[in-house]
C-alpha cells in the first residue's frame, strides 16, 4: 500500500507545488465591520451570509448585518449549517445563492460554516452542485467572491485551501482541495469569539495546535510554514488556558484566532498528518467533535512519532519556552509531549471518549491509515501503532 499512498501524496504535492494566495486580514476588537466595509469596496451588493441557526438566533451576526447594510450591501442570511455539514446543506444553501441573485458569500461561524461558504461559492461559479465539486481542483472557475469570520479558534479555515463536507448518506467525509477557496479577505474580532463556551474554546484551540505542530514536524514544511506553526504553538501555549478561563479576556482572544490563522497558513501548505486521519474518522462514524477527536489522539500520535521527530520536536519545545537546547532533543522532546498532555488535561479535555465501539476498531483502523498515508507525516504508522492509540482513547 506504501507506493500507493506515496502516488496520493504525489498528486497533492503537485496542487501546492505553487505558493498559495493569502487573505487580506483584518485583526482585533471592530475587525469584522472592517472587513464588512471592505466587502462594499469591492463593489458587491448581494451578499449571501453562510451561517448556523444558534449564532444567528443569538444576534452575533447583527451588527456585522447593519454594518453591511449601511455600506449599501444587502446581506441574505443561510443559516441551515449543521456540525460536519453534508452535501445537501451545501446545495440548499446554493439554490439560497441562486434564488435571491447572490452576488458573493461571507462565511460567518466555525469551521462547517466556513466549509459550507466555500463550497458554495465554488458550486455557484460553476453552475454545479456540491458532490461535483469534491477531489482536487475539480472545477474550472474560481469561486465567486469570498469572505469569512470565525467565530471559533481552530480550524483555520478562513485561510486554507480546504473544505470538508459529507455524503448524504453513508456521512463518509469528502475533500475539497482548491487554492481558490482560500478567502479573499478575513475578520480576526476576538468579541466576536467571546461568547465561545469554555468546553469549545479548549476543543478548538488544541484542534489550532494540532495543525501547528503537525505541519511544522511533516516532511513538507518550509521556513515560512515552520515560521507559522511555531508561533501558533507558542500563543497556543500561552493563550489557551486564559482563554478558557476567562472567555471575556480580549487579549488571550485575539491570540487565539491568530494562532488559528496561523495554523491555518501553516497546512495549507505543508498539510497534517495521523492525528487528523484519526480524528475525521472518528467524527464521520460517531460525530465525535473534530477538535476533541484531535485532542485525544494528539498525544498519542506524537508519542509514537517521538523517535522520528525528535529534533522538530525539540524545536517546539524551545521555541515555547520549555528548555534550553544544551538539554538534549530527546528529553525536550519527551517533556513537549508531555506538556500538550497536560495542557489537554488543564483546559479539562477528557482522556478518553466513549463513543468508540470495540467492533468498529478494525473499520477505524483500515479507514485512518488510508488517510494518514497520504499526508507527508515524519513516517508511516502501522496498523498496531493505530490499534493502540484507539485502544488509549477509547473509554
Amino acid at each position: 500500500m506504501k507506493p500507493l499512498y506515496r502516488a496520493r501524496q504525489a498528486l497533492v504535492g503537485r496542487l501546492l507545488a505553487k505558493p498559495q494566495p493569502k487573505p487580506m486580514t483584518f485583526v482585533g476588537a471592530g475587525a469584522v465591520h472592517q472587513l464588512c466595509a471592505a466587502i462594499a469596496q469591492f463593489g458587491l451588493r448581494r451578499v449571501l451570509v453562510v451561517t448556523d441557526k444558534p449564532l444567528h438566533d443569538l444576534g452575533v451576526l447583527d451588527p456585522a448585518l447593519r454594518t453591511l447594510e449601511g455600506h449599501g450591501v444587502t446581506p441574505v442570511v443561510y443559516d441551515g449549517v449543521l456540525p460536519d455539514p453534508t452535501q445537501k446543506v451545501v446545495d440548499d444553501g446554493l439554490a439560497v445563492y441562486r434564488g435571491n441573485t447572490c452576488d458573493s458569500v461571507l462565511a460567518f461561524g466555525g469551521g462547517s460554516s466556513i466549509d459550507a461558504a466555500k463550497v458554495i461559492a465554488l458550486a455557484a461559479a460553476n453552475d454545479c452542485a456540491a458532490a461535483d465539486c469534491v477531489g482536487f481542483a475539480k472545477c474550472e472557475n474560481p469561486t465567486v467572491p469570498l469572505f469569512a469570520v470565525p467565530s471559533t479558534s481552530g480550524t483555520g479555515s478562513e485561510a486554507t485551501f480546504i473544505a470538508v463536507i459529507s455524503d448524504n448518506e453513508t456521512h463518509a467525509k469528502g475533500g475539497v482541495f482548491d487554492p481558490c477557496l482560500i478567502p479573499r479577505a478575513a475578520a480576526l474580532d476576538p468579541q466576536i469569539t467571546r461568547g465561545l463556551p469554555a468546553h469549545i474554546t479548549a476543543a478548538t484551540g488544541i484542534d489550532a495546535l494540532t495543525h501547528a505542530i503537525e505541519s511544522y514536524i511533516g516532511r513538507w514544511g518550509s521556513p515560512e510554514t515552520d515560521t507559522y506553526g511555531l508561533t501558533a504553538c507558542k500563543l497556543i501555549f500561552d493563550y489557551l488556558p486564559r482563554a478558557c478561563a476567562d472567555g471575556s479576556d480580549l487579549e488571550a482572544r485575539e491570540a487565539m484566532s491568530l494562532a488559528s490563522f496561523y495554523g491555518g497558513m501553516a497546512i495549507t501548505n505543508a498539510l497534517v498528518g495521523y492525528v487528523h486521519a484519526i480524528s475525521h474518522n472518528l467524527g464521520a462514524k460517531y460525530g465525535v467533535p473534530h477538535g476533541l477527536g484531535n485532542a485525544l489522539a494528539l498525544p498519542h500520535v506524537l508519542a509514537c512519532l517521538e523517535g522520528d521527530a525528535t529534533a522538530k520536536l525539540a524545536d517546539i519545545a524551545v521555541h515555547c519556552g520549555m528548555g534550553e537546547r544544551d538539554e538534549g532533543d530527546a528529553a525536550l522532546a519527551r517533556r513537549l509531549i508531555e506538556r500538550v498532555q497536560q495542557l489537554n488535561d488543564d483546559i479539562g479535555i477528557p482522556r478518553t471518549t466513549d463513543a468508540i465501539q470495540s467492533e468498529d476498531i478494525d473499520e477505524l483502523v483500515a479507514a485512518a491509515l488510508a488517510e494518514g498515508g497520504t499526508y507527508p507525516s515524519p513516517r508511516f504508522l502501522s496498523a498496531a501503532e493505530v490499534r493502540g492509540i484507539l485502544a488509549s482513547i477509547k473509554g
